[in-house]
């Protein structure tokens, strides 16, 4: 379903296009309105992916959460350094708490050797988050493998990056990887990288629901590489079949959004595609 057929037949798609002309605003007041399933509870919940924030301290990307009523937050190093001390860590959860928000994982970490790894596994215990979402290379997964032995809370999640990068570009590749190593080793899948490799995420999920641990939420213009990062919607990504399909799988992990638009000011953007996640949770 394309944005704009969205936001006119939904009551929650109205008030997002208020930002929007006149025009807009009319058709989707006039349009039919659909029931909107306020007690729906899905069995994944909204979050955000620190690097969202990559520009900006902790205290504003929790301000920004708690205004859009969003309260997950993956932890990114550059908000909680891998060497922080037990005393910044508690610093840093209690900052979260304040605003009602609560780190569920770690990462996305690059691991290129065994210490990386010892070291990645260690904070996210420390942290005491259950999701690590990281990036080894090829080499050293037989290692990673061991190290879930020795950490029986953690969920690997590797994260793909599409045609950016020459290793995990998608969700087959990291299937391919992991399918026969501990299984509580599986993918972060980025639903937007996937496109731009080519690939339907829509589809990757209902093959590889029982290794999607973690997601990371966007919207990306082509299917290509040429793709460039979109206010959710806006873009190729189909998200009413993905939602169904997340629940028709039983994926109970979270939806983390990475807006990597307009980095210098993405406030706005944030704000416009949680809208439009929340519309599309209540009505679909």
């Amino acid at each position: 379903m394309k944005r704009r057929d969205f936001l006119k037949t939904t009551a929650a798609g109205a008030a997002l296009v208020m930002t929007g002309g006149a025009g807009d605003l009319l058709a989707a007041a006039a349009a039919p309105k659909v029931k909107v399933l306020k007690d729906r509870k899905d069995p994944f919940q909204l979050s955000c992916a620190g690097y969202t924030f990559v520009r900006f301290d902790l205290e504003t990307a929790l301000k920004t959460l708690q205004q859009v009523d969003v309260h997950n937050l993956c932890i990114k190093d550059f908000h909680l350094p891998l060497d922080a001390t037990d005393e910044q860590i508690k610093a840093f959860h209690a900052k979260c708490a304040e605003y009602g928000v609560k780190g569920y994982g770690v990462g996305p970490i690059y691991m290129k050797t065994e210490a990386e790894a010892d070291r990645a596994f260690a904070y996210a215990r420390r942290v005491g988050v259950k999701v690590l979402v990281g990036v080894p290379d090829y080499e050293i997964l037989p290692y990673v493998d061991k190290k879930l032995a020795e950490y029986p809370e953690i969920l690997y999640a590797i994260h793909l990056h599409g045609p950016d990068l020459d290793i995990f570009q998608n969700a087959t590749v990291i299937w391919n990887k992991v399918k026969d190593l501990n299984p509580r080793m599986g993918m972060c899948l980025d639903i937007g990288h996937d496109l731009r490799d080519g690939c339907d995420p829509v589809a990757d999920m209902k093959k590889y629901h029982s290794r999607i641990f973690d997601m990371h939420i966007k919207d990306v213009t082509d299917s290509t590489k040429a793709g460039h990062a979109i206010e959710l919607g806006r873009g190729k990504i189909d998200f009413v079949a993905l939602f169904k399909t997340m629940r028709k799988v039983g994926y109970s992990g979270m939806c983390s959004l990475e807006y990597e638009k307009d980095m210098d000011n993405p406030f706005m953007g944030i704000a416009e595609s949680f809208g439009y996640l929340k519309a599309i949770s209540q009505t679909v």
